[in-house]
């Protein structure tokens, strides 16, 4: 049905329908002529574009239905929030609008120019009241991995109620002492929400079903990457799916990726991929891609390569690890578990951080991939910063890179597609001299 058929919820949570009606149109248009022009797209692609289309309608109205059942409905930007919780106490947890250059101008009435585009993307769509999900949460989740969203919460707390949980940046025991103590006041925030106290057993199922749901992305991880000669999905599709695992119901979601799973099993069986044979094959690192940000995925797989994985936030770094249940018969071991797995999250604010230094070098070799992007939204400074040794790190291993940074407008589409296509010119040129000196 689209949005057009919930006006009247949308206005009844203070969102500007008009101003909404406008984005969302163009957001669908822009959708459709990057996503359903791609040739041999997997037919359980269809559900994804379905929700699509009601991303801002059928969508809200679930999320609205829980919240009059007195469930709670938590907005997040970052994957550090316990959503185990949330959804343990029958609630939906979801990321927020943050992907688009056309709220920013707005946020920069209250922020300054030179911060992370996501941040000021995120303020504006509040500011403008344009999108649905931060206008049905009860509260904003926000953490402190960086300086710039730590102050923005304080001003977008002015706006909008935010529960920030404080996210230590070194991984000493003390600092983990800290973090479940944290955890465990978050569950007291949603237990004041909710207006009673969650018990064990919901918070355990909470914790299974997005389990599940990783699980299910872990699967999508191995099929799309791990066979050398077949990509079964475009990078961007894969993209795209996993994006919207941050919105959907998590039941369901998990559902339907495990279809599209079964098909692309079916398609690395019978050889069938979307990409010819000997496409340069990358990697992906960095800062996360919140909708509509699909800029660098078409520059490189409408430039002659393919993209096998993405080690962010939105990607590798958000499913790689489940919550161990095992033994689990208290609250306070269920705290300890929970802060176990989010703590092996290896996100740039951490002090050291090279975990996901080895990670991103396992990955590489695991998936026989050609080469990886280290792309950084601009003035994200603890993903720019640490780029150095990531960079580092990968050319004594004789990995080749190219580093992007770039923010959510069009301006640099045609310089980002331009490197892109001579860092795969020199991908592929490498390949044939490899195999030219294997023939001799």
């Amino acid at each position: 049905m689209g949005v057009e058929a919930y006006k009247d919820l949308l206005s009844s949570i203070g969102v500007d329908v008009e101003k909404h009606a406008k984005m969302m149109n163009a957001g669908l248009e822009s959708y459709k002529k990057q996503f359903l022009t791609q040739p041999n797209r997997p037919k359980a692609m269809e559900y994804f574009d379905w929700f699509m289309s009601e991303i801002q309608g059928q969508r809200i109205a679930e999320i609205n239905e829980l919240r009059e059942q007195k469930k709670p409905a938590v907005g997040t930007f970052c994957i550090f929030v316990p959503e185990e919780i949330i959804v343990g106490a029958g609630g939906a947890c979801y990321g927020l609008c943050g992907g688009s250059p056309a709220t920013i101008p707005d946020a920069e009435s209250e922020l300054p120019r030179n911060i992370c585009p996501l941040i000021k993307s995120a303020h504006g769509f509040k500011l403008q009241r344009t999108c649905a999900y931060t206008q049905s949460s009860d509260f904003i989740y926000g953490e402190t991995t960086c300086e710039a969203k730590k102050k923005t919460w304080e001003i977008l707390n002015k706006h909008h109620p935010v529960h920030v949980m404080n996210i230590p940046h070194m991984k000493r025991e003390k600092d983990l002492k800290m973090w479940e103590e944290e955890i465990a006041e978050f569950k007291e925030h949603i237990e004041r929400v909710i207006g009673r106290e969650l018990k064990l057993s919901e918070m355990i199922e909470g914790t299974k079903i997005i389990n599940e749901k990783r699980k299910a992305l872990q699967r999508l991880d191995r099929l799309r990457g791990f066979d050398s000669e077949v990509v079964p999905i475009s990078g961007k599709d894969a993209l795209f799916v996993v994006q919207m695992g941050f919105l959907d119901d998590p039941v369901r979601y998990t559902k339907k990726v495990n279809e599209l799973c079964d098909e692309l099993d079916e398609r690395v069986k019978n050889r069938v991929s979307v990409f010819e044979k000997d496409t340069p094959r990358l990697m992906v690192l960095g800062t996360p891609f919140a909708p509509p940000n699909w800029k660098l995925h078409t520059a490189v797989e409408t430039t002659g390569g393919a993209i096998i994985n993405e080690e962010s936030c939105i990607g590798h770094r958000y499913f790689k690890d489940n919550v161990d249940l095992d033994g689990v018969e208290d609250e306070k071991t269920l705290m300890q578990r929970l802060m176990k797995r989010y703590s092996s999250v290896d996100c740039a604010c951490f002090t050291p951080n090279t975990p996901r230094i080895d990670k991103i070098i396992k990955m590489f070799k695991e998936r026989k991939a050609d080469g990886v992007i280290y792309y950084t939204l601009s003035f994200c400074h603890t993903y720019n910063v640490e780029s150095h040794l990531v960079v580092e790190a990968l050319e004594k291993e004789g990995i080749p890179s190219l580093i992007i940074e770039s923010d959510y407008s069009a301006e640099d589409v045609g310089q980002i597609k331009t490197r892109v296509e001579a860092f795969l010119e020199s991908l592929t040129f490498k390949k044939k001299a490899k195999k030219f000196k294997g023939i001799k």
